[in-house]
């Protein structure tokens, strides 16, 4: 099999915690887990002519990711959220205005990335601003019809509404969201209110090949037109909660382009989640045992 190469577009942030800053973003920790599980993860995004734009790249390199697509804008910061990590390590985040990525723009090298493209994973966020929403658009209207489009929701604070979310929805083949998502959507949309016949709608009415919810500590639910599964989760130690999900949309997506099953794509994403969720921060490096394609 060639090489599968695999975009996160959207929002590269700084995590400010109280004592650190930790590089992030939900469309870099899923490029990065695509890297890290052995295939090719890029990160497209734009930064600001700044330190924390240049500290971005050269953390990203140091991750093993490529950053020529990643395009820059002298005029505003890169981005950066304030986040508080609780007593039971979950994150809570506090965006501001204006910043690098709400002037997402496409570089040359970004817009020809797509010619090869295995799959995209994008999200709500950074389509909170026109000019983000119409870049990650041109984006999308470029994919080769071959290539996986994953919408991962990412619901932050007020940053959506139906108009976004049902707009995605129609581009994507692959839904992922968590189960507090999955009851903001369910009231948006008038859906069912039991679990599994919410995402079944889901997936009838805007023709997916997969829905995923997953549900923290208690694992995830995959549904897909011909199939259903389950698993509660790996019980695990958890240091915090940081690019937990990215990581599990990397795995689901990797292991569905790969043609697995979805009972092994749930228990491995679920194995992963957890492991990241053992580790402190969103992009710790990955075990050999736990990647999807083996290094010849």
């Amino acid at each position: 099999m060639d090489q599968l190469t695999i975009v996160g577009l959207g929002e590269i942030l700084w995590d400010v915690l109280d004592d650190a800053e930790k590089l992030g973003g939900a469309p870099v920790n899923f490029a990065h887990h695509v890297n890290s599980l052995g295939a090719t993860g890029i990160p497209i995004s734009t930064i600001g002519d700044d330190d924390r734009g240049r500290r971005a790249l050269a953390e990203l390199e140091n991750h093993g990711l490529r950053i020529d697509a990643i395009s820059l804008d002298p005029d505003h910061p890169t981005g950066y959220v304030n986040a508080n990590v609780d007593e039971f390590g979950v994150a809570h985040y506090a965006f501001p205005d204006d910043i690098a990525w709400d002037h997402l723009s496409l570089n040359d090298v970004a817009r020809s990335v797509t010619t090869n493209l295995h799959a995209v994973c994008f999200g709500t966020l950074a389509q909170r601003t026109a000019i983000s929403r119409a870049a990650m658009a041109d984006f999308l209207d470029r994919v080769p019809a071959t290539a996986i489009k994953v919408f991962d929701l990412n619901l932050r604070q007020k940053f959506y509404n139906r108009e976004v979310i049902e707009a995605s929805l129609k581009r994507c083949d692959v839904l992922k969201l968590s189960d507090e998502e999955l009851q903001v959507i369910t009231a948006m949309f008038g859906l069912p209110q039991k679990e599994r016949e919410a995402l079944a709608a889901l997936v009838a009415t805007f023709g997916l090949q997969l829905a995923v919810v997953t549900r923290g500590k208690n694992g995830s639910i995959l549904v897909s037109p011909a199939q259903l599964s389950e698993h509660t989760g790996f019980p695990v130690t958890v240091a915090d909660t940081i690019g937990a999900g990215d990581a599990f949309t990397a795995a689901t997506t990797l292991g569905f382009l790969l043609g697995h099953d979805l009972a092994t794509i749930n228990a491995h994403a679920n194995r992963l989640a957890a492991y990241v969720c053992a580790q402190e921060g969103a992009m710790p490096a990955i075990p050999a045992e736990l990647k999807l394609i083996k290094s010849v």
